[in-house]
């Protein structure tokens, strides 16, 4: 007994270490994943910002680029005096008044090569241009940018510089065109992930988290200090070859992100991103308990059929040593054996019944996904019934007969049509078996694609069906086959929802075996081993859309006509092949 105690527990020793490192593995792997996804989401939004920061800065260097030769500003230059030189300046100051009103510029500056203001849009602006990077570099008849922080006020400010060229293509003048950062701030300052550019100096200069505006980064480290005060804490980690921030910048950044770095020449920054990674940690601790669950089911289950095994060998030594006793128990082992044969007949009869049961359920939860279209299909008809009965109603008032005539005749022409649908419903819906016999496969195919038409228009699937007008006689059960062809037409449908092209194209094949092939031009089948397995389904956990029994079901169903059915990937998705057997009279008779 000590000795079997013993195994037990370094069995369950061997278990726990296993369940550890299974759940460590998963964990490990879900994590990676999970920043992967995490890191391609976040590229995005950084890319997004600064897109929109280059595309708002550029707004500015494309006016200052576009005012720069204006013939009001050139008229300065060439330093017209009295009267006239007044007008000239008082005519550039209203026009630099106006294009900084409109696109909210903080100054606009219009100077001569030595640096003398000769036109401003807020009065004398008193700015020593002579010396500054952005206007020297227009002097030389380039571009010129630049940016800086106004040390009496704090404030953020970009500057752009465009030469104005004489007529001889000297300068001579420059337009400078300043944007207060903050403003540019506005429209994004808290969206989003943490957002910072930093510049040459290794400073923080445009950030959508205020708390981090002006930190820096010194020597060879790889975080941000602020620029006055002790350093925060911070540790930059490696986890599955992502770079992970661990920092207590504030209530507004994440404690825990994934750092990504991307250079923007264009305004002379380098753009910087920390995504919160703690979904993706949640994400992979989830999918570890989830594996860790299944596993310690599991060892439960080994545990509870180790003892009854022990039970049971120690029953039989007892057993084999009383043999002269056991007649009476034998007899009693009898009676339970008939019992349970008996309670093995009942649970088989059960189990038939809960496969009959399971198509059934098919069968309405087909219909509960064409439910809209299916209403959608009746009460259209209903409404023109209605309509055409009071038009005519109203054309036998005015003696018209004849056009009465038509009215009450395309009421029975949507009479018809929706007789023909509940028909279909009312076959398609009825639990029955029905014998197995002759089969047409073309009118198989018509119901199910009637039944599925409303779905389909209202997802824009188009669907690809040419009749071949006979009728082309196979070996099943109606009833089920519409089913069969009904869940591969709303299958396909769902792989491809989100797709751009959607058609689903159903094509038939004569041959030894009649084949019928539904195609989409979805993503494919990841797995087509396990496709028809019970309860395989690649849609989210905990989705309404299905729980994977479907293709199961249309196995069965399938395999029970003598037939075939298999999945494959082709060029552009996924198909289905249906082979059933033609119908003929000498099988009809065997």
């Amino acid at each position: 007994m000590k000795a079997l105690v013993r195994h037990r527990y370094a069995i369950l020793l061997i278990f726990a270490l296993v369940l550890g490192t299974v759940s460590g593995g998963v964990w490990w792997f879900g994590y990676g994943q999970a920043l992967a996804q995490l890191e391609e989401r976040g590229k995005a939004d950084l890319a997004l910002a600064a897109d929109r920061l280059t595309a708002q800065l550029q707004r500015y260097q494309e006016l200052a680029v576009l005012m720069a030769p204006h013939p009001t500003l050139q008229d300065l230059s060439r330093g017209q005096g009295g009267q006239e030189g007044q007008d000239g300046q008082k005519a550039a100051k209203a026009l630099l008044l106006d294009a900084a009103d409109k696109t909210s510029a903080r100054a606009m500056v219009y100077a001569d090569r030595g640096g003398q203001v000769l036109a401003s849009a807020f009065g004398d602006a008193g700015e020593i241009l002579r010396g500054r990077p952005h206007f020297e570099r227009a002097l030389q008849g380039a571009l010129g940018a630049h940016h800086d922080v106004d040390p009496e006020t704090g404030r953020r400010a970009f500057h752009f510089a465009a030469p104005s060229f004489a007529s001889d293509g000297r300068v001579q003048g420059v337009l400078v065109v300043s944007v207060d950062v903050a403003s540019v701030e506005e429209n994004w300052r808290g969206d989003g992930p943490a957002v910072f550019f930093v510049d040459d100096n290794r400073r923080v200069f445009i950030t959508n988290r205020s708390e981090i505006l002006f930190w820096e980064r010194r020597g060879e480290m790889a975080g941000l200090v602020p620029p006055v005060g002790a350093a925060v804490p911070f540790r930059e980690i490696t986890r599955a070859g992502y770079r992970l921030w661990r920092m207590d910048w504030g209530s507004y950044v994440p404690r825990l992100g994934l750092h990504l770095v991307q250079p923007l020449p264009v305004i002379g920054m380098t753009g910087e991103a920390v995504i919160d990674a703690a979904p993706a940690r949640r994400l992979a601790g989830l999918q570890a308990a989830v594996v860790a669950a299944v596993f310690l089911a599991f060892g439960v289950f080994l545990d509870q059929a180790m003892r009854r095994r022990q039970v049971l060998a120690q029953a039989n030594a007892v057993l084999e040593e009383r043999v002269a006793a056991r007649t009476k128990a034998l007899s009693r082992s009898n009676t339970q054996l008939r019992r349970e044969i008996a309670e093995r007949q009942e649970a088989e009869a059960a189990l038939k019944k809960a496969q009959a049961d399971l198509v059934q359920a098919g069968k309405l939860s087909a219909l509960g996904q064409m439910s809209a279209g299916i209403s959608h299909e009746l009460n259209q008809p209903l409404m023109a019934i209605r309509q055409y009965a009071d038009n005519a109603a109203l054309f036998l008032e005015r003696d018209k007969p004849e056009v009465a005539s038509d009215n009450l005749g395309r009421i029975s022409a949507m009479a018809a049509r929706m007789a023909r649908i509940i028909k279909n419903l009312r076959a398609f819906a009825r639990n029955e078996s029905e014998p197995m016999g002759k089969v047409d496969l073309v009118q198989v195919i018509e119901t199910a694609v009637e039944l599925t038409a409303a779905r389909l228009r209202a997802e824009d699937v188009a669907l690809v069906w040419t009749s071949p007008g006979a009728a082309v006689l196979a070996w099943g059960g109606e009833v089920r086959l519409v089913q069969v062809f009904v869940n591969l037409i709303n299958n396909a449908a769902d792989a491809m929802a989100g797709e751009a092209e959607k058609t689903i194209t159903i094509t038939l094949h004569r041959g030894a075996r009649l084949a019928v092939d539904v195609a989409d031009t979805g993503p494919g089948i990841e797995d087509p081993d396990r496709i028809f397995e019970p309860f395989y389904s690649t849609k989210a956990v905990g989705s309404a859309d299905g729980m994977g029994l479907g293709l199961s079901i249309s196995y069965g169903l399938v395999q029970s006509f003598g037939g075939n059915i298999r999945g494959s990937n082709y060029e552009r998705g996924a198909m289905f092949t249906v082979e059933l057997d033609p119908w003929n009279e000498e099988a009809a008779a065997a």
